[in-house]
Protein backbone atom coordinates (compact mmCIF):
# COMPACT_ATOMS: atom_id res chain seq x y z
CA UNK A 1 0.00 0.00 0.00
CA UNK A 2 3.30 2.54 0.84
CA UNK A 3 4.62 1.57 -2.52
CA UNK A 4 2.05 2.18 -4.17
CA UNK A 5 0.90 5.70 -2.07
CA UNK A 6 4.27 6.88 -3.02
CA UNK A 7 4.32 5.90 -6.94
CA UNK A 8 0.78 7.65 -6.94
CA UNK A 9 2.48 10.97 -4.99
CA UNK A 10 5.58 10.90 -7.59
CA UNK A 11 2.84 10.61 -10.61
CA UNK A 12 1.22 14.00 -9.32
CA UNK A 13 4.47 15.52 -8.92
CA UNK A 14 5.70 14.86 -12.40
CA UNK A 15 2.62 16.32 -13.63
CA UNK A 16 3.30 19.74 -11.79
CA UNK A 17 6.57 20.48 -12.67
CA UNK A 18 4.96 23.96 -14.21
CA UNK A 19 3.04 26.15 -12.19
CA UNK A 20 0.97 28.29 -14.70
CA UNK A 21 -0.04 31.72 -13.17
CA UNK A 22 -1.42 33.22 -16.51
CA UNK A 23 -4.84 35.11 -16.12
CA UNK A 24 -6.07 38.25 -14.89
CA UNK A 25 -5.02 39.69 -11.26
CA UNK A 26 -7.45 40.70 -8.48
CA UNK A 27 -6.50 44.13 -7.11
CA UNK A 28 -7.73 45.99 -4.23
CA UNK A 29 -7.12 47.94 -0.74
CA UNK A 30 -7.83 44.71 1.11
CA UNK A 31 -4.74 42.29 2.10
CA UNK A 32 -4.29 38.30 2.17
CA UNK A 33 -0.52 36.90 3.77
CA UNK A 34 0.78 34.13 2.57
CA UNK A 35 3.41 32.31 4.94
CA UNK A 36 5.85 29.46 4.21
CA UNK A 37 7.06 27.99 7.03
CA UNK A 38 9.47 25.15 5.97
CA UNK A 39 7.41 22.79 4.49
CA UNK A 40 4.06 24.07 5.39
CA UNK A 41 2.19 27.15 4.40
CA UNK A 42 -0.67 29.65 5.89
CA UNK A 43 -3.15 32.28 5.15
CA UNK A 44 -2.83 35.38 7.19
CA UNK A 45 -6.25 38.03 7.37
CA UNK A 46 -6.54 41.22 9.08
CA UNK A 47 -9.66 41.17 11.69
CA UNK A 48 -10.34 44.70 10.69
CA UNK A 49 -10.92 43.23 7.08
CA UNK A 50 -13.17 40.39 8.45
CA UNK A 51 -16.96 39.97 8.64
CA UNK A 52 -18.78 37.16 10.86
CA UNK A 53 -19.10 34.30 11.08
CA UNK A 54 -15.39 34.12 10.83
CA UNK A 55 -14.71 36.46 13.26
CA UNK A 56 -16.09 35.45 15.81
CA UNK A 57 -12.91 33.14 16.52
CA UNK A 58 -11.13 36.49 17.99
CA UNK A 59 -13.50 36.82 20.80
CA UNK A 60 -11.40 34.62 22.61
CA UNK A 61 -8.30 36.98 21.80
CA UNK A 62 -8.93 40.51 22.92
CA UNK A 63 -6.84 42.69 20.87
CA UNK A 64 -6.00 40.51 17.85
CA UNK A 65 -5.42 42.30 14.77
CA UNK A 66 -4.29 39.46 12.56
CA UNK A 67 -5.56 35.48 12.31
CA UNK A 68 -3.61 33.57 10.37
CA UNK A 69 -4.82 29.97 9.65
CA UNK A 70 -2.59 26.09 8.73
CA UNK A 71 -4.09 22.88 7.62
CA UNK A 72 -2.93 19.57 8.62
CA UNK A 73 -3.64 16.12 9.06
CA UNK A 74 -5.09 15.99 12.80
CA UNK A 75 -3.22 13.83 14.66
CA UNK A 76 0.19 14.46 13.33
CA UNK A 77 -0.42 18.18 12.94
CA UNK A 78 -1.38 18.38 16.73
CA UNK A 79 1.54 16.15 17.68
CA UNK A 80 -0.37 12.73 18.40
CA UNK A 81 2.00 11.27 15.84
CA UNK A 82 5.42 12.21 15.13
CA UNK A 83 7.13 8.76 13.41
CA UNK A 84 8.03 7.95 10.01
CA UNK A 85 5.15 5.61 9.57
CA UNK A 86 2.64 8.46 10.96
CA UNK A 87 3.81 10.22 8.73
CA UNK A 88 3.18 7.78 5.33
CA UNK A 89 -0.12 7.53 7.69
CA UNK A 90 -1.61 10.41 6.73
CA UNK A 91 -1.02 10.90 3.16
CA UNK A 92 -4.16 8.27 3.66
CA UNK A 93 -7.58 9.69 3.87
CA UNK A 94 -7.92 11.01 7.49
CA UNK A 95 -9.29 13.71 9.68
CA UNK A 96 -8.13 16.75 9.40
CA UNK A 97 -7.61 20.25 11.68
CA UNK A 98 -7.16 24.23 11.07
CA UNK A 99 -4.56 25.60 13.38
CA UNK A 100 -5.63 29.49 14.30
CA UNK A 101 -2.76 31.79 15.46
CA UNK A 102 -4.24 35.28 16.76
CA UNK A 103 -1.46 38.07 16.29
CA UNK A 104 -1.61 41.24 17.52
CA UNK A 105 2.01 42.23 15.40
CA UNK A 106 1.23 41.41 11.33
CA UNK A 107 2.36 38.21 10.28
CA UNK A 108 5.42 39.93 8.33
CA UNK A 109 6.57 40.99 11.35
CA UNK A 110 5.53 38.17 13.47
CA UNK A 111 6.87 35.68 11.22
CA UNK A 112 10.57 37.45 10.37
CA UNK A 113 12.27 34.38 9.96
CA UNK A 114 9.77 32.97 7.78
CA UNK A 115 8.98 33.93 4.23
CA UNK A 116 5.30 35.91 4.21
CA UNK A 117 4.42 37.94 0.63
CA UNK A 118 1.52 40.17 1.13
CA UNK A 119 -1.42 40.32 -1.99
CA UNK A 120 -4.05 42.55 -2.20
CA UNK A 121 -7.31 41.84 -3.82
CA UNK A 122 -10.40 43.57 -3.23
CA UNK A 123 -12.83 43.35 -0.05
CA UNK A 124 -15.59 40.87 -2.08
CA UNK A 125 -12.92 38.43 -2.64
CA UNK A 126 -11.03 38.16 1.20
CA UNK A 127 -14.96 37.87 2.10
CA UNK A 128 -14.99 35.06 -0.13
CA UNK A 129 -11.79 33.63 1.39
CA UNK A 130 -13.56 34.35 4.86
CA UNK A 131 -16.48 32.15 3.87
CA UNK A 132 -14.40 29.32 2.62
CA UNK A 133 -13.00 29.09 5.75
CA UNK A 134 -15.68 28.88 7.72
CA UNK A 135 -16.86 26.78 6.24
CA UNK A 136 -14.16 24.20 6.52
CA UNK A 137 -14.36 24.29 10.24
CA UNK A 138 -16.44 21.46 12.10
CA UNK A 139 -19.11 23.25 13.60
CA UNK A 140 -20.87 22.48 17.43
CA UNK A 141 -24.42 22.06 17.58
CA UNK A 142 -25.45 25.77 18.58
CA UNK A 143 -23.44 27.04 15.36
CA UNK A 144 -19.46 27.84 16.71
CA UNK A 145 -16.38 26.35 15.56
CA UNK A 146 -15.30 23.07 17.58
CA UNK A 147 -12.01 23.49 19.24
CA UNK A 148 -10.04 20.54 19.51
CA UNK A 149 -7.14 22.04 21.77
CA UNK A 150 -4.91 24.88 22.55
CA UNK A 151 -2.35 25.22 19.53
CA UNK A 152 1.51 25.10 19.76
CA UNK A 153 2.14 28.86 20.41
CA UNK A 154 0.64 31.24 22.53
CA UNK A 155 -2.47 32.73 21.16
CA UNK A 156 -3.45 29.39 18.80
CA UNK A 157 -6.05 26.58 18.74
CA UNK A 158 -7.04 23.50 16.95
CA UNK A 159 -10.02 23.78 15.73
CA UNK A 160 -11.67 20.54 14.04
CA UNK A 161 -11.79 20.63 10.02
CA UNK A 162 -15.01 18.75 7.88
CA UNK A 163 -12.01 18.47 5.39
CA UNK A 164 -10.25 15.54 4.37
CA UNK A 165 -6.78 15.44 4.46
CA UNK A 166 -4.73 12.99 2.10
CA UNK A 167 -1.55 12.78 -0.36
CA UNK A 168 -3.71 15.20 -2.71
CA UNK A 169 -5.07 17.49 -0.25
CA UNK A 170 -2.37 18.80 1.75
CA UNK A 171 -1.88 22.17 3.71
CA UNK A 172 -0.46 23.15 0.60
CA UNK A 173 -3.66 22.08 -1.58
CA UNK A 174 -5.44 23.83 0.76
CA UNK A 175 -4.03 27.01 0.45
CA UNK A 176 -3.53 27.30 -2.92
CA UNK A 177 -7.19 26.51 -3.48
CA UNK A 178 -7.87 29.12 -0.47
CA UNK A 179 -5.91 31.39 -3.10
CA UNK A 180 -7.84 30.79 -6.22
CA UNK A 181 -11.06 31.15 -4.11
CA UNK A 182 -9.50 34.82 -3.87
CA UNK A 183 -9.69 35.41 -7.35
CA UNK A 184 -5.92 34.60 -7.90
CA UNK A 185 -4.59 32.38 -11.05
CA UNK A 186 -2.78 29.62 -8.59
CA UNK A 187 -2.63 25.69 -9.95
CA UNK A 188 -4.08 23.95 -7.12
CA UNK A 189 -1.86 20.95 -7.92
CA UNK A 190 0.64 21.38 -5.69
CA UNK A 191 2.25 19.04 -2.42
CA UNK A 192 5.44 21.36 -1.50
CA UNK A 193 5.43 24.92 0.04
CA UNK A 194 7.57 26.36 -2.44
CA UNK A 195 5.25 25.30 -5.17
CA UNK A 196 2.81 27.46 -3.59
CA UNK A 197 5.34 30.25 -3.13
CA UNK A 198 6.43 30.25 -6.56
CA UNK A 199 3.23 31.31 -8.05
CA UNK A 200 2.69 33.71 -4.89
CA UNK A 201 5.46 35.61 -5.48
CA UNK A 202 4.69 35.13 -9.31
CA UNK A 203 1.65 36.72 -8.39
CA UNK A 204 3.11 39.67 -6.24
CA UNK A 205 5.78 40.85 -8.40
CA UNK A 206 2.47 41.00 -11.23
CA UNK A 207 1.03 43.42 -8.71
CA UNK A 208 4.00 45.35 -7.99
CA UNK A 209 4.90 46.04 -11.61
CA UNK A 210 0.90 46.04 -13.05
CA UNK A 211 1.38 43.73 -15.49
Amino acid sequence: MRALLLGAVAGWLSGCAIMPTEGPIPVGEAKLYVVERGWHTDIGLAVDEVSKPLASLEQDFPGVRFMVFGFGERAYYMGQSTGSGEMLAALLPSDSAILMTALNASPIEAFADHQVITLRLPPDNLARVADRLWDDLEKTADGKALRLADGPYVGSVFYASNETYDALHTCNTWTALLLREAGFPVNPHVLFADQVMQQVSAIATRQATGK
